[in-house]
């Protein structure tokens, strides 16, 4: 593990702050005394193995799970699990989790009519805003069993853009979906950033999409239950002193006995 590679330290425009984190079930520990910023304006991807814990790691930062030990603070608070209290972050979960008895547009509605005492008609030109910025501007009254993968991706993260958060959480948002569709998702990650300041955290495994995308990522390693590299991840592929990094970022090792 080199410098370079954990040269991550604490920002004045973080956004999301972990300090110490240590994170488990049932005694078995998946990630231990982790430290890392997210800043405000930029898309952080968190990279590793499966299994690995990325998440579990996703889960405590949106408050759905308690860490064993260390903090984390998202926008200077601890994060607020949605039971709590309307969280000031939006979150998308794998396959959406969009409820399947619903409209599309009724999914969408579900935080503004949960969190504010706006009156239906007003909810509902939000909704169709929200589902026009993701381009599903014609979806509203579909079930989500009438929209493809990367429909159902758009929909769950309209959903999470309800209450206009600075910051969104995905899970794994181009998991199965094609590489047309998978290009498409991306480029609408990159105009919500670049257009709403939107920061944006994401698990993901797609190494396309991690280098399109990405303006930095953290990597957790299965084996020793450590962050072994914060950074570029175009950097750490060409730069990075850890084998394990470079190998999972796709570059290569030099055959032996080449100079």
């Amino acid at each position: 593990m080199s410098g370079g590679d954990l040269a991550d330290r604490r920002d004045a425009d973080a956004i999301v702050d972990v300090r110490d984190l240590t994170i488990g079930y049932g005694g078995s520990i998946l990630l231990r005394d982790a430290s890392f910023d997210v800043r405000r304006g930029e898309i952080f991807a968190i990279l590793g193995r499966s299994g690995s814990g990325k998440s579990t790691l996703l889960r405590h930062l949106v408050g759905l799970e308690r860490p064993i030990a260390g903090t984390i603070a998202v926008l200077g608070v601890a994060p607020i699990a949605p039971r709590d209290g309307p969280p000031p972050y939006g979150v998308t979960f794998q396959s959406g989790a969009l409820l399947g008895s619903m409209t599309v547009g009724e999914n969408v509605a579900l935080p503004l009519e949960r969190w504010t005492a706006l009156g239906h008609d007003l909810v509902d030109v939000l909704v169709r805003a929200k589902l026009r910025v993701v381009g599903l501007a014609a979806s509203a009254t579909k079930m989500p069993s009438e929209l493809s993968g990367g429909m159902t991706t758009r929909a769950a993260i309209a959903r999470a853009m309800a209450l206009e958060p600075p910051l969104v959480f995905l899970d794994e948002p181009t998991a199965g979906l094609d590489p047309v569709t998978a290009l498409e998702l991306d480029e609408l990650l990159l105009a919500l950033n670049r257009t709403l300041g939107l920061t944006v955290v994401l698990v993901t495994h797609e190494l396309r999409s991690i280098y399109r995308i990405a303006t930095r990522c953290l990597m957790i390693d299965r084996s020793t239950r450590s962050v072994i590299a914060v950074g570029d991840p175009r950097v750490l592929r060409e730069a990075s002193s850890d084998a394990r990094v470079r190998a999972f970022l796709g570059r290569p090792e030099p055959e032996r006995g080449s100079s």
